[in-house]
């Protein structure tokens, strides 16, 4: 049983009253409140799959308590700290997070596809005042809490709720003065008895992204899970789940692709629980052919969580059965050389843990920041596998 305060009133998540009030409380827009800390934190309402859920604002998990679900280990302990302030800044008053983007949403002329960087050290683009289209879709991932898992949700994860969980975290994020859902198409399950409603509704929303004249065309940007490569006439085409149509990638881009995200299409392909989830810009000409402008992968296994090694995944196994919560850490665009909590372990008790994977490659620097990194985070307990020294270590 978990208390809120929604409006003068408090109410426990298990009484009767409680989601008919929570669904008047989404409609006038109030906030609730956790009331775990004094004073007590501002929540947000979804809806999600036709439920109304009560969600932590963004960057907001640091402040509940750690005893509360709604705590968040520190986002230092990740790729996201250097980029709260700068490219990820939230708004006091709304609690939206505005976002400055590393990459375009128009198009002039005829410029050639692109394959958004895996490494950002390849060109010393580690650049915390924008988000890169990788660190985007790491943001969307756990703003939608995607990075959370516990065994009991097994079973209750596939691409309707991921879905549902990418389309709610867009709605708190702010791009070029408006919503990033506005422009964000995420494909719907397909359900045959349902196929005329999705397309239309698809064709609406892919309405923004159509050819319309002369002048820079405005682009959409999409996240979806690839189902298949396959060979055209000049590139690649793209095919993505739960869409009858696939996206165009010229010769050019599908080669910087393939050396971009080796590592990734590895991944995917040792093993057929895996999911490859693509996140592109894309425009779509006069004779309705999709086409991407610039594209980023990210490999996650049977419950929809990011691995960046088969050490990462065989540790995400190993917990994927534990009933406590665990939360995976993830780069955004900082690049393989620096260390982050690969997972952390906010409900242990008596003190969080923050889990390392140390590779076999790390030098002294590595050493030196790691160090740094646990230090500064002394509330937390470190576990370490140095990969290097052989099996993994027994968990906490």
């Amino acid at each position: 049983m978990r208390q809120f305060l929604i409006g003068n009133q408090a109410f426990d998540d298990s009484s009767p009253e409680f989601l008919p009030q929570l669904e008047r409380a989404y409609e006038q827009k109030l906030r609730p409140l956790c009331p775990c800390r004094q004073p007590p934190v501002p929540m947000y309402i979804a809806r999600m799959d036709g439920q109304f859920l009560i969600k932590r604002m963004p960057l907001s998990g640091r402040d509940h308590d750690p005893g509360c679900p709604s705590y968040e280990p520190p986002y230092e302990l990740s790729g996201l700290g250097p980029l709260i302030g700068n490219a990820i800044q939230i708004d006091a008053a709304t609690g939206a997070a505005v976002l400055k983007l590393d990459f375009s949403l128009s198009k002039r002329g005829n410029r050639s596809a692109s394959a958004s960087s895996s490494e950002p050290s390849e060109t010393v683009r580690n650049d915390p005042k924008k988000l890169s289209l990788k660190a985007m879709l790491h943001y969307l991932w756990e703003t939608g809490e995607l990075t959370e898992w516990t065994a009991l949700w097994a079973g209750r994860r596939g691409w309707g709720r991921v879905r549902s969980s990418l389309l709610n975290a867009a709605r708190q994020m702010i791009v070029r003065g408006g919503p990033l859902s506005d422009i964000l198409f995420v494909p719907e399950v397909f359900h045959q008895e349902d196929k005329e409603g999705i397309s239309a509704r698809r064709a609406a929303m892919l309405a923004g992204a159509q050819l319309t004249g002369p002048g820079p065309r405005k682009l959409m940007m999409t996240v979806g899970e690839v189902k298949e490569f396959s060979s055209a006439r000049d590139g690649q085409k793209m095919l993505v789940r739960h869409l009858p149509f696939p996206f165009m990638l010229d010769e050019g881009a599908w080669k910087r692709l393939n050396a971009r995200y080796e590592t990734e299409l590895e991944l995917w392909r040792s093993n057929e629980g895996f999911h490859l989830i693509v996140i592109a810009t894309f425009g779509i000409s006069g004779a309705g052919i999709a086409s991407v402008e610039e594209v980023a992968l990210m490999v996650v296994n049977e419950n929809w969580i990011p691995f960046e090694t088969i050490h990462e995944q065989r540790l995400l196994e190993r917990l994927s059965s534990l009933k406590r919560r665990s939360v995976k850490g993830l780069r955004f665009d900082l690049s393989r050389d620096q260390p982050i909590a690969s997972v952390t372990l906010p409900e242990a008790k008596p003190a969080p843990i923050a889990m390392f994977i140390v590779p076999t490659k790390a030098d002294e620097d590595y050493d030196v920041a790691l160090n740094e990194m646990i230090a500064a985070r002394a509330e937390m307990t470190p576990w370490i596998w140095r990969v290097a020294d052989g099996e993994m270590p027994r968990l906490p």
